[in-house]
């Protein structure tokens, strides 16, 4: 039994006192909740482990070790008994991300044998709605993007990721991975586009999604179509999506040099509650 601070992989067994470290921040969490929820927490389900910090025997802080590695609820101490696991394993993550305190500690102790990043964004805002908009109209035109229209809605995901992680998605294994997980969202009726004459003109998805809260995530709008307004309207439509069909609390994260962005969601009523950081290699 751990009766001092200590850290540990997590296994199956430990599925109910992991989530209720996640359920504690439903929406903050909602990535990790997801996949936790899903595919428990057998490493070669969850897609990566789940790091555990005890505290006086208890349960009181995560790291889930995967494809990113993101501090869950990680106190000082927590974090730093993450860096060195980390350290010892080496980096195996394209990115580190997370509420933005803890994730920026976490770099801290980490940039000295993992370093330099390829981007750091050290405050990407937080922001929540938990009601329609009552200010914009949701554009009528946004709907569930069909299975039968995967070649329509790649290449502007294929845009969206570029432009805002800075590399191809189909660099490495030709953009496989990639597409499974867009057609995952489209199977799972969670895209949604306004598309005209076989184009995209504007699309975003739900990406995580638990019974507490989902996240909104590759918004896009075609360049030639910009600055018309089908960002805040096509936001107002999606969101009305979410909170009808998949939960409560829909949450998105912006980087904070996005200024028209961020205004945009505001308009249409996401109020920012936190900030999030992210750190990409």
């Amino acid at each position: 039994m751990l009766t001092q601070s200590s850290t540990r992989v997590l296994e199956p067994a430990d599925l109910g006192a992991a989530l209720a470290v996640l359920d504690s921040a439903p929406v903050e969490n909602a990535f990790v909740t997801a996949r936790v929820q899903l595919a428990g927490l057998d490493p070669w389900r969850l897609g990566g482990e789940m790091w555990g910090w005890y505290s006086d025997g208890h349960l009181t802080s995560l790291c889930y070790s995967g494809a990113n590695l993101v501090p869950i609820c990680a106190t000082p101490e927590a974090v730093r008994a993450f860096a060195e696991r980390a350290r010892r394993v080496g980096r195996r993550c394209s990115s580190i991300v997370g509420p933005a305190e803890p994730t920026a500690q976490l770099w801290r102790l980490l940039e000295p044998s993992w370093g330099p990043a390829r981007d750091v964004r050290a405050h990407q805002p937080l922001m929540v709605a938990d009601r329609p908009s009552d200010t914009v109209e949701a554009d009528p035109l946004v709907r569930r993007v069909r299975k039968d229209e995967m070649d329509v809605i790649m290449p502007a995901c294929v845009a969206m990721f570029t432009e805002e992680v800075g590399i191809s998605p189909l660099a490495g294994d030709g953009g496989l991975l990639y597409q499974a997980r867009v057609a995952e969202l489209v199977g799972s009726g969670r895209a949604f586009a306004r598309i005209e004459d076989g184009k995209v003109l504007f699309k975003a998805e739900i990406g995580a999604a638990t019974r507490q809260a989902c996240q909104i995530q590759g918004v896009w709008v075609a360049p030639e179509h910009r600055g018309k307004g089908l960002s805040e309207t096509g936001m107002a439509a999606v969101l009305r999506y979410a909170l009808a069909d998949v939960a409560p609390v829909v949450s998105l994260y912006v980087n904070d040099y996005n200024a028209p962005a961020r205004a945009a969601y505001r308009r249409v009523g996401f109020e920012e509650v936190g900030a999030f950081m992210s750190v990409l290699f």
